[in-house]
């Protein structure tokens, strides 16, 4: 049975409704049931005192891999769904480039029995697009959906007959479901860095602009030809920025988002074949990161996102070039909100920045998500009275280093732990809370 818990004296701040003031919040039954002001005849059975700390909607993360099942030995569920509560994530949407792919009904249905049991956080399954993510036979998408899917992916893996994914495209149209295509074409994108100057310098293989670009005009001509709802998964240039605002300025109903890791760093970061800086999609150069920041602040891009992705030490520690892949994430999404935003740059930080730095990880991925996350949909993200219990409580003005081994992930390898002293952050998650339960709390607790 849910018990009820007090938070006093918190500053809530729900981005939604542009709520920010110091109250108290109340929960039973696993929701909100009171902000605010609480009742003096509410008996908790658990006080937290929230002085000095930010109380808002859980995080929601639109990328996550969680490596399970079929790549244990870079991360379990039990180690990243930690790392998610502990970054105060309390909704992540996992890829389905597993092993076996999430092309099957009864693999879904394990993955989210699973993390309901763990109860850290709550757990939302891509399925494959396509079988075996092959490109070539469509998987059954109302079997999947039934199972739990919320839309429908190929991951990094892309389809190359555009007659497939023109099908695809129109039956997920048909009975209303969403697909999630990350822009690359398969041909121009077998580099592994951004063509530009520090790859050409660097004798790394390019992956230029129009890698991107090409995918985007093909995925955005079959969206105008088929109505399907499509989102575009971690843009990465200044290019596909602005075809991503030209398509939404016509009504296509596309939605877009943003990887941590395109956002705040570049080519540059590479520095002398860093394997950590060896991501997907590529960095890219200055102007490209300006012209997405701009986009996540003006909404063009939806969501920010984490990519996570843990990599094992004996696949990650290579040369550059034959270095896998990707970097742990969930735990650094909160902080890199913040500083993109500039809520960093204050203990207290102002209303419209904390807003924004929010709005990027908890109203935008809902918005994505819409009518698929089922009953939550009229609460998620948002602080509201009889709204589910998801909650972060994080102390905007503690500061603290990106040290791989202090990570709960089981992938120790982020980009940000690059320099030898590691990435200093703004904004330490205290407690996270799911369905109204303590699913990640600081040591020493916060109150009886």
């Amino acid at each position: 049975m849910s018990s009820k818990i007090l938070i006093r004296n918190g500053r809530l701040v729900d981005p939604a409704s542009g709520l920010d003031q110091v109250g108290d919040l109340a929960i039973a039954g696993g929701r909100i049931s009171a902000i605010g002001s609480v009742s003096a005849d509410f008996a908790p059975d658990r006080v937290i005192d929230a002085t000095g700390l930010v109380v808002a909607p859980g995080l929601v993360d639109l990328a996550a891999r969680l490596r399970e099942p079929g790549y244990e030995h870079e991360g379990m569920l039990e180690s990243e769904l930690a790392a998610a509560a502990a970054g105060g994530v309390t909704s992540v949407v996992c890829l389905p480039d597993t092993d076996p792919t999430l092309d099957e009904p009864g693999l879904v249905e394990m993955l989210k029995l699973r993390a309901r049991k763990l109860s850290r956080c709550r757990l939302f399954p891509l399925g494959a697009l396509t079988r075996g993510l092959k490109g070539e036979a469509l998987t059954e998408m109302a079997e999947l959906t039934e199972a739990g899917c919320v839309g429908f992916s190929q991951a990094e893996v892309a389809v190359r007959d555009t007659q497939v994914l023109q099908r695809a495209l129109q039956y997920a149209g048909t009975f209303g479901y969403s697909v999630w295509l990350r822009p690359q074409d398969p041909w121009l994108g077998k580099g592994v860095a951004a063509s530009g100057p520090v790859a050409t310098r660097l004798g790394l293989a390019g992956v230029p602009v129009a890698a991107e670009t090409v995918a985007l005009h093909t995925m955005i001509e079959l969206v105008r030809a088929t109505g399907a709802r499509v989102h575009l998964c971690r843009i990465s240039s200044a290019a596909g920025v602005e075809l991503v605002r030209q398509a939404k300025a016509q009504g296509l109903p596309i939605t877009a988002d943003v990887s941590i890791n395109s956002l705040m760093l570049t080519d540059v970061d590479i520095g002398y074949f860093n394997p950590a800086m060896r991501l997907n999609p590529p960095l890219r150069q200055g102007r490209d990161r300006y012209a997405l920041q701009a986009g996540l602040a003006d909404g063009t891009l939806d969501a920010l996102v984490s990519d996570h992705t843990p990599v094992d030490a004996d696949e990650k520690t290579l040369p550059f070039g034959e270095a896998t892949p990707g970097g742990t994430g969930l735990e650094l999404l909160l902080s890199l909100a913040l500083k993109w935003s500039g809520a960093d740059a204050q203990d207290q930080p102002d209303a419209e920045r904390l807003r924004q730095a929010l709005a990027v990880v908890t109203q935008g991925p809902v918005k994505v998500l819409g009518e698929a996350l089922g009953s939550l949909s009229s609460s998620a993200g948002r602080l509201v009275s009889g709204g589910v219990a998801d909650l972060v409580l994080f102390d905007p003005a503690a500061r603290w280093r990106v040290e791989p081994d202090q990570l709960i992930s089981q992938g120790k390898h982020t980009p940000f732990a690059f320099q030898t002293t590691g990435f200093e952050l703004a904004g330490r998650v205290r407690a996270t809370l799911v369905a109204g339960q303590v699913a990640y709390e600081q040591e020493g607790g916060l109150g009886a």
